[in-house]
């Protein structure tokens, strides 16, 4: 299977994105921490050019705590800040202005330097569909203002919301980009919900994921699906999880469309416990 997804109003977004470049100090770049590379947009460096950049590593009670910090250890000796984040709880949100701050400190030296009276820090937010954008703009306000929803594609238009007198944030609609040169990232999108389930083949979906936990979260697994070995023909390992599960026809066969849903459920609802699903040896740009 064949991942694309790339609607016409994303690529009007990435032009209003780069007209809109000037206007701010700094980009800060949300990903999905559960796939820190594959949810990252490979056209964002090429867009920002040399803005400074601030990467929020977004869902992170979603992700295995362990490897996050190996992200951010990996990040930090490319040069980037990254900090690990919650937008639904608020979980590290109080040290985004700190760390923008810091990046942004030689630039507003030169600002007072010059006479310039100080200003609230101006900051683009970029980010793939469903990864948490405005969920964490109407956290930081306080309010809700950006729409928010569990579906790709909710925020379409920019708009500036101001954070206290400190910052002021100019939300963008979620950017994939027109083609995906490594299909598994296609897969990794589709598996934590930033593609829209409408058009995929959940089964291949499941296919993948079920090797990536043999490969990486074996006992996971072997505890969630009562499985004493794993079998080797992905065939026999769907009717056990069908059977286990009650996916059935009403002739009480294996309904292997209602199993990939509920293997794909089960990892998003975190009931396999927190993944992640880019491992830190993936290399980087």
């Amino acid at each position: 299977m064949t991942i694309q997804w790339f609607p016409g109003h994303m690529a009007k977004a990435r032009r209003e994105v780069t007209e809109k470049l000037k206007l701010v100090d700094i980009v800060f770049e949300l990903v999905d921490a559960r796939i820190p590379v594959s949810s990252a947009n490979p056209m964002l460096q090429e867009i920002i050019q040399q803005k400074q950049r601030l990467i929020l590593l977004n869902k992170a009670d979603m992700a295995d705590p362990d490897v996050t910090k190996q992200w951010i250890s990996h990040f930090s000796e490319k040069g980037s800040k990254a900090l690990a984040i919650n937008s639904q709880s608020g979980r590290g949100l109080n040290e985004i202005i700190k760390a923008a701050e810091e990046l942004l400190r030689e630039k507003r030296e030169r600002r007072k330097a010059k006479g310039l009276k100080p200003r609230a820090i101006r900051a683009m937010i970029i980010g793939i569909p469903n990864v948490g954008k405005s969920t964490l703009i109407n956290r930081l306000a306080k309010k809700n203002i950006a729409k928010t929803g569990n579906t790709p594609g909710v925020t379409r238009g920019q708009q500036w919301i101001k954070v206290g007198k400190d910052l002021e944030l100019l939300d963008t609609p979620g950017i994939l980009w027109p083609k995906f040169e490594d299909q598994e990232i296609g897969y990794k999108l589709a598996l934590t919900g930033a593609i829209k389930d409408s058009i995929l083949n959940m089964q291949d979906i499941a296919v993948f994921a079920l090797r990536f936990l043999e490969a990486h979260y074996l006992n996971n697994m072997k505890k969630r699906y009562q499985l004493d070995e794993i079998p080797e023909d992905i065939v026999a390992l769907f009717d056990h999880i069908g059977k286990l599960r009650g996916c059935l026809t009403s002739g009480g066969e294996i309904d292997y469309e209602k199993t990939a849903e509920t293997v794909i459920m089960d990892i998003r609802s975190q009931k396999l416990g927190n993944m992640t699903f880019d491992m830190p040896d993936v290399t980087i740009e």
